[in-house]
């Protein structure tokens, strides 16, 4: 005990970045005792999970549930906001061809806005797929093709994967879809449609029931998160310093000694015993004094990211639609995705009569879109709006516009090679500890995020975690959960286990037979005799001994065979279904990781 206080005294530690990763980071030493200074470039703490008030409306960046399997984490927040945090019912759809289809996927409502022949050629598609699937599975076009059918994937993905990414399907890497969902195809999206329609049709609601249907969320949005974490670090003695941009990172062999910060209109340079950034690592390394070699400059320049803006529009409507969220699949306009935060929240707006809509736009940062006027954006929203049959201009009431660079790391073909250059070289930096989405350029949700911070944390205070195995080997889907399974009722060797139980078979009888032989008198092994019916040759002797052993071992070894493929194949089949479920939950997903 007394040699952690004073490890932890000496402690000054600087976090970059005021998002749920770094402000978790920073939280987590305050509980600790261990003096810690966050530096936020913003006015505004949350990073991508912060909350806009706009004349008392409130919305998000995007929306943010807030559902996890890490223990820790879910603590975390429940012991932040407490009875402000609101549990909700989850509704999205997405909008193509003029018409709704749930999301997930429900067979009869595809069925029916598909129409009957593109429904069977989009089940044909599937069958092809499966038949010959494309390989190696290198690009999200191949990743979901493979499990949806090429026609399904040009309907429901294609358009609006390439609008949200500005990059060609081809381009995108397989791992960005993969990286948490494990197994998932069509068929997967039918049965858990038709599990929950059986479920409803008994009268029972939600029985596979996960955070999934339902999300957590707080009362006044993501932001007010953030806003009571920051709070609580500066009342246990820490610093949350906003408008605090750094410009550069001073390093000393293998230890960063400072950062160097440009704060209302000074350059500061603030020392630290250990550093933890969640700031875009293209940045950081750009920004490391003295420069970083070429090869590991070149790496960080090849890191992209995808740029992010909201249009919230207040609509003089009650009702608008019931979702909380529509995806755009719709090439006609730029809008990717709308957010109904009413329904989000019902705090989310002062006047309960009125909608705000969060109308959101992915673009790079040197794209027109990105730097076309407030104004000019606000009449874009409304026209689409009209466009998708949402809302008429004279329903909107006002707008406004809030612009997020850096949204989200792209998973291109350069990001991966990169991407490990740049980790090989910044983990000889003994006391820099790279946490969040950006920080380790992963589309990491926003509990990854708040574990990597948490992690480095306990790595400040003497633990060893590797940061980079969050989300990769944490219990967040069902497969992993899946793993003691697949140990306790491992594949059974058939050959193997047909030659022992042959082996044995054989010995006993040769055994049992020159027993009989040794052992001599006048009747010799009259009931071992009958095995001459079903062992042809057989004879209580030396020969029969081995012709004995023979059959036995013949005999034995089939049926071993058999026992042991029965036993693989309805194990198999018992994990195979435990996974199936397990992949239903996870494809509920999938679009959201857009």
């Amino acid at each position: 005990m007394e040699e952690t206080a004073k490890r932890t005294e000496n402690k000054k530690v600087i976090v970059i970045g005021a998002g749920p990763a770094g402000l978790t980071a920073a939280y987590q030493l305050s509980k600790a005792g261990v003096e810690s200074i966050v530096l936020e470039k913003d006015q505004t703490v949350g990073g991508i999970s912060r909350t806009v008030n706009y004349k008392d409306y409130h919305f998000d960046i995007g929306g943010h549930r807030f559902f996890t399997k890490i223990d820790e984490v879910d603590r975390m927040w429940q012991d932040i906001l407490d009875n402000d945090f609101l549990k909700r019912e989850r509704l999205s759809r997405i909008y193509y061809a003029k018409k709704f289809f749930y999301y997930p996927l429900r067979p009869l409502n595809a069925l029916l806005g598909l129409g009957l022949w593109n429904s069977v050629l989009i089940l044909g598609s599937y069958l092809l797929s499966r038949l010959i699937p494309s390989k190696p599975e290198e690009t999200f076009e191949q990743w979901v093709s493979n499990r949806f059918g090429k026609r399904l994937y040009h309907i429901f993905f294609k358009t609006y994967t390439e609008k949200v990414w500005g990059i060609s399907c081809k381009e995108i890497r397989a791992e960005w879809a993969a990286q948490r969902i494990k197994g998932l195809s069509l068929v997967t999206a039918i049965k858990d449609s038709l599990i929950k329609s059986q479920n409803h049709s008994h009268g029972k609601q939600n029985v596979i029931k996960t955070l999934v249907d339902q999300f957590h969320y707080p009362k006044l949005g993501p932001g007010m998160m953030w806003r009571a974490v920051a709070e609580k670090i500066q009342s246990n003695g820490s610093e949350v310093r906003m408008d605090a941009e750094i410009t550069g990172i001073v390093c000393s062999e293998k230890r960063v000694e400072a950062v160097e910060a440009e704060r209302n209109g000074r350059l500061e340079r603030i020392s630290g015993t250990d550093f933890i950034s969640s700031m875009p690592v293209r940045d950081l390394v750009q920004k490391i004094k003295p420069p970083v070699p070429k090869k590991i400059l070149d790496a960080a320049n090849n890191l992209q990211y995808r740029d992010f803006l909201t249009v919230a529009l207040i609509i003089n409507k009650e009702d608008v639609f019931p979702d909380n969220w529509i995806y755009i699949h719709d090439p006609d306009v730029k809008v990717g995705r709308i957010q109904n935060f009413k329904n989000w929240s019902p705090y989310m707006v002062p006047d309960r009569s009125k909608t705000c809509l969060g109308l959101e736009y992915f673009c790079f940062e040197n794209d027109p879109l990105w730097r076309m006027p407030d104004r000019e954006l606000i009449d874009l929203g409304v026209r689409e709006m009209e466009a998708l049959g949402f809302a008429n201009q004279r329903d909107v009431l006002d707008g406004t516009v809030v612009r997020m660079p850096k949204a989200y790391p792209v998973y291109d073909s350069k990001d991966r090679d990169s991407v490990t250059i740049i980790r090989d070289y910044l983990d000889q930096m003994e006391n820099l500890h790279l946490v969040g989405r950006n920080g380790q350029h992963k589309y990491n949700n926003q509990d990854h995020s708040m574990l990597t911070g948490m992690m480095a944390a306990k790595n400040v205070l003497g633990a060893n975690h590797n940061l980079w195995q969050v989300n990769e080997e944490t219990e967040y889907h069902e497969e992993i959960v899946l793993k003691p399974f697949m140990r306790a009722f491992s594949r059974l060797d058939k050959f193997g286990f047909a030659a022992a139980l042959g082996s044995v078979s054989g010995l006993f009888a040769f055994l049992a037979t020159i027993f009989l032989v040794i052992k001599g008198g006048e009747t010799v092994g009259p009931n071992l005799r009958l095995l001459s019916q079903y062992f042809f040759g057989y004879t209580v002797t030396l020969k029969g001994a081995f012709i004995g052993a023979a059959y036995s071992f013949l005999w034995a070894f089939i049926f071993g065979w058999l026992v042991a493929y029965l036993r693989n194949f309805f194990v198999g089949f018992f994990i195979y279904r435990v996974q199936r479920k397990a992949e239903m939950l996870s494809f509920k997903d999938f679009l959201d990781h857009f």
